[in-house]
């Protein structure tokens, strides 16, 4: 599975609720990150080597579990991992994950912990945040190896999280992945969940909010979970008695858009170079998005072969997506709002 949305919409905290659900069950959970410029071999290493140590542990699947700790060994030597002397007696497997290729190694060690955990009557899953940052070749190594799993029917589950061009990342790097993956969106919330999420933690804690001041708040946060959160939690706080009015609400309002002003949105602009603000800015100027191409490059004055360069850098750095061929949008929501305060 492939959780995809926009910038907080609650995929790292769904990613970690089923982490929480996985190690009730009794599965053996692995969750990383995936940051900018930092391959997937030297990620999944330290997690399969634990998933292997605690499957070591377990006699029906100690023999297998071995093999596959020797394998890591040439592994990692292969990928020039840094292991600081962990288990430096251990003799590497010829053969097993040493090709130097991960499309054939990662699915020989996806193979061995699966055998592994099915003889120890375990499971294992994998969370990978921030999935559109890994290279097209990792993202197709990671697809082989769990299109391998899936065949044998051996216990391995991956759910990842990233933004909405994951789905078409997945399918440039290996075109089955459509069918292999389950790719639900994680968006704004509807009006009445958005009016639940704000009204009931008020009433539990034995207060009430006026209805115009929580239609206000759910009309002008569009639903988005960590804008909910934000307004709701500078909103209760600031509040002076048990009924929280509408103006209260605004005074939190203002409040809560200068902490995101220089918190959650200034983050994400730092990133860029000038000349990529300016391409930002040029989208925001047009309105909300969607963004016709051709749009932006007029109003940057240039053609659109000349903007091509800049448009996927920013892509890369997880700023803008592409919404459908030839146009583009902000990967955070309200994003263009901010840029019209800022730099209007």
């Amino acid at each position: 599975m492939m959780l995809l949305g926009l910038r907080g919409t609650g995929k790292t905290v769904l990613l970690n609720e089923i982490g929480k659900i996985a190690r009730e069950e009794g599965l053996l959970v692995s969750k990383v990150e995936s940051p900018e410029r930092e391959n997937l071999a030297r990620l999944l290493y330290p997690e399969m080597r634990k998933v292997m140590r605690a499957l070591s542990s377990t006699e029906a699947a100690k023999q297998t579990a071995n093999l596959g700790l020797r394998a890591l060994r040439g592994f990692a030597s292969i990928f020039k991992i840094d292991i600081g002397g962990i288990e430096i007696s251990v003799e590497p497997e010829p053969g097993l994950a040493d090709s130097g290729d991960l499309q054939y190694d990662l699915p020989d060690l996806f193979d061995v912990i699966g055998r592994a955990a099915q003889a120890a009557s375990k499971g294992w899953i994998l969370l990978i945040d921030e999935v559109q940052y890994l290279s097209q070749e990792d993202l197709a190594a990671l697809i082989v190896a769990i299109h391998h799993t899936t065949q044998e029917g051996l216990p391995i589950l991956l759910v990842g999280a990233g933004l909405p061009q994951v789905a078409r990342l997945a399918g440039d790097a290996k075109s089955y992945a459509e069918r292999l993956f389950l790719y639900p969106n994680v968006g704004p919330l509807t009006p009445e969940d958005a009016r639940l999420a704000v009204e009931k933690p008020i009433i539990d804690e034995g207060a009430t909010i006026e209805p115009a001041a929580l239609e206000l708040i759910v009309e002008r946060t569009g639903g988005y979970p960590f804008f909910l959160q934000e307004w709701a939690y500078t909103t209760w706080n600031d509040a002076q008695g048990p009924l929280i009015t509408a103006n209260e609400v605004q005074l939190a309002y203002n409040e809560t858009l200068a902490a995101l002003d220089s918190g959650f949105f200034r983050v994400r602009i730092d990133r860029l170079t000038r000349t990529e603000i300016q391409f930002v800015k040029a989208m925001a100027t047009l309105g909300d998005g969607p963004y016709a191409v051709a749009d932006i490059a007029k109003s940057l004055g240039r053609s659109q072969s000349s903007i091509a360069p800049m448009r996927a850098s920013i892509i890369n750095k997880g700023m803008i997506y592409s919404t459908d061929h030839g146009y583009l949008d902000f990967t955070v929501p309200l994003f263009s709002q901010y840029m019209r305060r800022q730099h209007g």
